[in-house]
C-alpha cells in the first residue's frame, strides 16, 4: 500500500502521542522539532494530525446530535380549525416514561421513543392519556416495527362526526398517500422523514361529515403500491 507524505506524518504523530499518553479528544497533538545544544532552533508551527481531526469531528458530531428531534409531517386548516401532525423522536427513553409490559409478562424492547403528536384546534388528540400517549418504544434510529401502520384520529368518538386526521407510517418506497372521499374529492399527502432516522409518515385532514372511499399509496414514479377500501 502506498502512503502519501501527509499520511506518513500523521501516522508518526499518532505513534508519538500514544507513547506520551496524549489524548486526542478535545486537544491537538503536535511533534516538536529538536535543536542542537547551544543553537537556537525555532519549532515549526503545530500541524493538526489526522487522528486529532477525526476525534474532534466525532466529539463535535456527538455534541450536536439533539436528544429530541421533532419533524412536522403535515399541517393546515380544516372546518375553521388549525391542525397539525408531527413525529417526535427521543434518542433515549425520556424521564418518566416506562416501557410497557407485553401480554406474556415481559417488558417491551426499546432504547428510544417515537411519538405521534396530533392537534386539532390547539387540542392534542389523546391528551387524556398523559404525555406519552400515542408514543411507542423503538430501538435506535432504524427500527422497522412502526412501518405499515395507518390510523384515523379525532377528538370525538369513532365514526364520521367531527374533523379527523389520517396518519400513516408507510413502508419504505411510499412517496405519498392519496385519499379519495365519497364525494370524489381527493386529498394528497406527501411522506416526510424525521432527519437522521428512517421514521416517516404522511398525514391528511378529513373534514367533518365526510366519508373515505379509498386510500391509495404511490411511489416516486406514481406507481400505486397499496389500495385500501376499508376506511369510512
Amino acid at each position: 500500500m502506498v502512503l502519501s507524505t501527509a499520511r506518513k506524518a500523521a501516522m508518526a504523530a499518532v505513534a508519538v502521542a500514544a507513547l506520551g499518553g496524549v489524548s486526542f479528544f478535545g486537544a491537538s497533538a503536535s511533534v516538536a522539532a529538536s535543536g542542537t545544544a547551544g543553537r537556537t532552533a525555532s519549532a515549526p508551527a503545530p500541524m493538526p494530525t489526522f487522528a486529532s481531526a477525526v476525534a474532534k469531528g466525532s466529539v463535535s458530531a456527538h455534541r450536536q446530535a439533539p436528544r429530541v428531534v421533532t419533524q412536522v409531517i403535515g399541517k393546515g386548516r380544516m372546518d375553521g380549525h388549525r391542525w397539525s401532525v408531527a413525529l417526535e423522536f427521543h434518542r433515549t427513553l425520556p424521564k418518566g416514561y416506562t416501557l410497557p409490559t407485553l401480554p406474556d409478562g415481559t417488558t417491551a424492547p426499546g432504547t428510544s421513543l417515537l411519538c405521534q403528536r396530533m392537534y386539532i384546534g390547539g387540542v392534542r388528540i389523546d391528551h387524556q392519556g398523559g404525555p406519552w400517549s400515542d408514543c411507542q418504544p423503538v430501538t435506535g434510529t432504524n427500527d422497522p416495527r412502526p412501518a405499515g401502520e395507518t390510523g384515523l384520529w379525532g377528538l370525538h368518538d369513532k365514526g364520521i362526526d367531527g374533523s379527523r386526521l389520517m396518519v400513516a407510517d408507510p413502508e419504505p418506497g411510499v412517496a405519498y398517500g392519496l385519499i379519495t372521499l365519497a364525494d370524489g374529492h381527493r386529498i394528497k399527502a406527501t411522506t416526510v422523514t424525521v432527519p437522521g432516522t428512517t421514521y416517516r409518515a404522511w398525514a391528511a385532514a378529513v373534514p367533518d361529515g365526510q366519508t373515505i372511499a379509498v386510500v391509495d399509496q404511490y411511489d416516486n414514479h406514481n406507481h400505486r403500491l397499496t389500495h385500501d377500501t376499508n376506511w369510512r
